[in-house]
C-alpha cells in the first residue's frame, strides 16, 4: 500500500511539472522596446523605425508599415533584421503629427506576432528628396536676331580675281609708258641723222 501511494505521488508530481512547464515551452517572441518609444514625442521622425524583441525573428512574414496621421504610408524597402532588432526605413516628406507603426513578425517557432503602436513628431522632416535641375530658359526669335545683329560681321576680303586684275592693269600701264619713252628716243635719233645723197663740190660751177 505504501509503494502504491508513493507511485501515485510521483506520478502526480511529474504531471504537475509537465503542466507547469508547458506555458514556458510554448512562450512566443515578445516585443521589448521600440525606437521611437511607443506613445513618445520625438523632435522629428527618425530615418529608421526599430523594434527589439527578446529573441531573433524570421525574415519570412516580417513586415513593418509606418503611416502618417493622414494614413499615408511612408516606409520604403524591406525590413532589416540584425540579431533581435528589426528596422524599417522611411522616406519622403514627413510632416509633424502622430504616426502609427503596424508590425507583423514571425517567431523562430513560426508563430506570427502582430500589433501596432504610435508616436508623435514635433517637427517635419524630409528624407530622400532631390532638387530638380533647372529647366533651360527658352530663347525667342527676337533675342536670336538681336544677338546676331550685335555680333560684328567680318569684312569681306578681296577675291583673288580682283587682286589679279589690279596687278595686270599696273603692269600694262608700265609697258605703255616704256614704249612711249623708247619711241621718243628713236624719233630723236632719227631727227639728228644728216640727209643722205651725192656730195656736191662747191668749186665746180654748175653747167
Amino acid at each position: 500500500m505504501t509503494r502504491l501511494l508513493g507511485g501515485l505521488v510521483t506520478l502526480t508530481l511529474a504531471l504537475a511539472a509537465v503542466v507547469l512547464g508547458a506555458p514556458a515551452a510554448q512562450a512566443h517572441n515578445v516585443l521589448q522596446s521600440t525606437d521611437p518609444a511607443a506613445g513618445s514625442t520625438v523632435p522629428y521622425v527618425p530615418e529608421t523605425v526599430s523594434l527589439t524583441f527578446n529573441e531573433p525573428v524570421l525574415f519570412v512574414g516580417t513586415t513593418i508599415m509606418v503611416h502618417t496621421a493622414d494614413d499615408v504610408m511612408v516606409n520604403i524597402g524591406p525590413p532589416i533584421l540584425v540579431d533581435n532588432t528589426v528596422s524599417q526605413a522611411v522616406t519622403g516628406e514627413l510632416p509633424a503629427g502622430e504616426y502609427t507603426v503596424i508590425y507583423r513578425v514571425t517567431s523562430a517557432d513560426g508563430h506570427p506576432i502582430e500589433d501596432q503602436f504610435t508616436f508623435t513628431a514635433a517637427e517635419s522632416m524630409t528624407y530622400g528628396a532631390t532638387t530638380p535641375a533647372p529647366s533651360p530658359t527658352p530663347t525667342t526669335s527676337a533675342e536670336v536676331q538681336a544677338s546676331e545683329s550685335a555680333s560684328p560681321s567680318p569684312s569681306p576680303s578681296p577675291t583673288p580675281a580682283a587682286s589679279e586684275g589690279r596687278v595686270s592693269g599696273a603692269v600694262l600701264i608700265g609697258i605703255v609708258a616704256a614704249l612711249v619713252v623708247v619711241g621718243g628716243i628713236v624719233a630723236w635719233l632719227l631727227l639728228r641723222r644728216p640727209p643722205t645723197g651725192p656730195p656736191t663740190d662747191p668749186g665746180v660751177p654748175a653747167p
